[in-house]
């Protein structure tokens, strides 16, 4: 079998590669596999300023946000101005197949879309609570916390669908009507994760320091607005290259994400779209939710200057 081919117009170079250490999978298992996914993982990255973490032989996986020069012309970009680096950043849009083949050639493995378009970089589509079980903990106990995550929705009116995160946890993604400001969604995110929590506070914490959740399934609620999250049907870079996989909440106790891989899931889906059926219909965010969520600190902020008090604790003691 060649080890270059050509597809839509894009050249597909040193297909025989191995991804990376443990991928199990070569350069061209991930470029099949994205092509057959092409029509389901394209719409989900349509539109929104794309970062993606790539892998190039004998490196370090690294996240690209800044289209690099060689970028062909015909890929469609959009400047947007980061604060953290103060200067302008030339995101690609991955509106279509030759795109996302073009990126598959480049070795982008994860695909990490916005919560946001980026004509509507105010308005998000989507909000999410990535669920994160503790380094050894069984699948179970964030396939338990994702479902206190859907109790809170139920309670307040609101439903959601579940993927695989692709690594060790969950995202819940709930869809948005499209009239809600970033910062109403971002603090309607920290109240579901903060009523989850309470649901049952022997599973889960919203603890954001990491020493501080004893073990527990943390309810990650910052990823609101600008901030990306690894997109429905994207390849992970770790061991066996498993994907994030949309699954029933009926049958999330039962899924195994390891069975999820760039290798099987394309088999698994065939022909249908998984994550657009299950995703709910959208519904407005009830007006308590909201206000419950600007009562409680952003959580980076909090544990930040809380990381500066025990410093200084720890200095003072010494």
């Amino acid at each position: 079998m060649s080890t270059e081919e050509e597809r839509d117009g894009v050249r597909l170079t040193n297909l025989d590669q191995p991804l990376f250490a443990g991928a199990e999978a070569t350069k061209r298992d991930l470029v099949d596999y994205l092509d057959a996914v092409a029509g389901r993982l394209v719409p989900r990255l349509a539109g929104r300023p794309l970062s993606v973490v790539r892998v190039l032989r004998g490196q370090k996986p690294f996240m690209q946000k800044n289209l690099p020069k060689y970028t062909p012309p015909w890929v469609r970009r959009v400047t947007v101005w980061a604060e953290t680096s103060q200067r302008d950043v030339s995101y690609a849009l991955c509106d279509d197949r030759r795109t996302l083949l073009w990126f598959a050639n480049q070795r982008a493995v994860e695909y990490h879309p916005p919560l946001v378009l980026a004509a509507d970089p105010g308005l998000p589509t989507h909000l999410v609570i990535d669920i994160d079980p503790p380094e050894g903990a069984p699948f179970a106990a964030a396939a338990g916390a994702a479902h206190l995550v859907r109790r809170a929705l139920g309670d307040c009116g609101l439903d959601g669908a579940v993927k695989t995160s692709g690594s060790k946890g969950v995202h819940v993604v709930v869809p948005l009507d499209g009239r809600t400001a970033a910062d109403d969604a971002a603090a309607a995110t920290r109240a579901l994760a903060a009523r989850a929590e309470r649901l049952d506070p022997a599973l889960a914490t919203t603890a954001f320091i990491r020493e501080d959740r004893a073990g527990k399934v943390f309810l990650d609620s910052t990823r609101a607005g600008g901030a990306t999250v690894a997109a429905a049907y994207s390849p992970r870079i770790r061991p066996g290259t498993p994907v994030s996989f949309p699954v029933p909440w009926d049958g999330l106790d039962a899924a195994d994400p390891r069975a999820f891989t760039v290798r099987t899931a394309a088999r698994l889906l065939a022909d249908r779209d998984l994550w657009a059926e299950l995703m709910p219909a959208a519904r407005p965010l009830p007006a308590d939710l909201v206000a419950e969520g600007h009562t409680i600190p952003i959580a980076r902020v909090q544990a930040m200057h809380e990381g500066k008090r025990r410093a200084r604790a720890r200095r003072d003691q010494g």
